[in-house]
């Protein structure tokens, strides 16, 4: 039996549609911003779990549109796990580092207090709080600094200005992991099977190891795909926006391997990954 996926062009739906046994809903399937209406479709279908990758991800509109982000982010979720438990069905719920106030230095654990700077890492929240009252087989999934070779993120956002560009200041002082969406679709996948398979839900992270900054992040990138592009290091002070990003996104993964038997990904795996189908569209 298939799975149902709330999401479907991005990132990380993008992933779960090409490894197939999924069914993908796009927004004229269930609008996020109708939780009722989300909450319906499950209640009808005859999948065997559910995945929530849809998002309202737009980190600084978010500022100005935290009513909108809440509902597609907390609501919406909140309503789908809710439905999925009354059908008997695991949930996995697909969650950030930005639930975290980004202080210090040391890895997140996910039972660690929360403290979300922003609006995003707000309406997040709430999800994560909806999810875990509806009771059930739920999972929360929280991961970082999410890129692929679809939809827009910092990997293509450094390719695209390499194109004009033989400088870029990037910010250094913040700290996470890269995550591959394709990881990512995997790993809910696998969290998904084994609860239909009896093991129990909770709160995980997962990100692409080492950790490292947005700079370093950057050079990774040019150095493979040989562009001569100089990184020079900034502050975020140097560079602001109206959402503050958490200086420290670091997660700590070992829960996800002790329960799951899921491995922390390098994420420059999947990094070479994304430059080949990059490559391939291109060509």
């Amino acid at each position: 039996m298939s799975i149902l996926v709330f999401g479907k062009t991005g990132q990380v739906a993008r992933e779960l549609a090409a490894r197939g046994g999924v069914i993908c809903l796009g927004r004229d399937d269930a609008d996020l911003s109708d939780p009722d209406a989300c909450a319906a479709v499950i209640a009808a279908t005859d999948a065997t779990a559910v995945i929530n990758a849809a998002a309202y991800t737009a980190v600084d509109r978010a500022e100005d549109e935290e009513a909108l982000a809440t509902s597609i982010n907390g609501h919406a979720p909140a309503a789908m796990a809710r439905a999925a438990v009354a059908r008997g069905l695991p949930f996995v719920q697909i969650s950030t580092d930005y639930v975290f106030d980004g202080s210090g230095d040391a890895p997140w654990h996910p039972d660690d207090a929360v403290a979300p700077l922003g609006a995003y890492g707000r309406s997040k929240l709430v999800g994560e709080q909806g999810v875990r009252a509806a009771g059930g087989t739920c999972a929360i999934l929280r991961t970082s600094w999410v890129f692929s070779a679809h939809g827009a993120n910092f990997v293509k956002t450094m390719l695209r200005l390499s194109e004009d560009r033989d400088r870029l200041t990037i910010v250094a002082d913040q700290i996470g992991g890269p995550t591959w969406a394709g990881d990512i679709a995997d790993t809910c996948l696998s969290m998904a099977r084994a609860m239909q398979q009896g093991q129990s839900g909770g709160t995980y992270h997962l990100s692409g190891g080492p950790d490292v900054s947005w700079a370093d992040f950057a050079r990774e990138v040019f150095t493979r795909t040989g562009r001569k592009v100089d990184v020079v290091d900034i502050p975020s002070a140097e560079y602001p926006t109206p959402a503050k990003r958490p200086a420290n996104s670091r997660l700590d993964c070992t829960s996800l391997r002790r329960d799951f038997d899921l491995a922390r990904p390098d994420w420059r795996v999947g990094l070479q990954s994304v430059l080949k189908d990059l490559e391939g569209a291109s060509s």
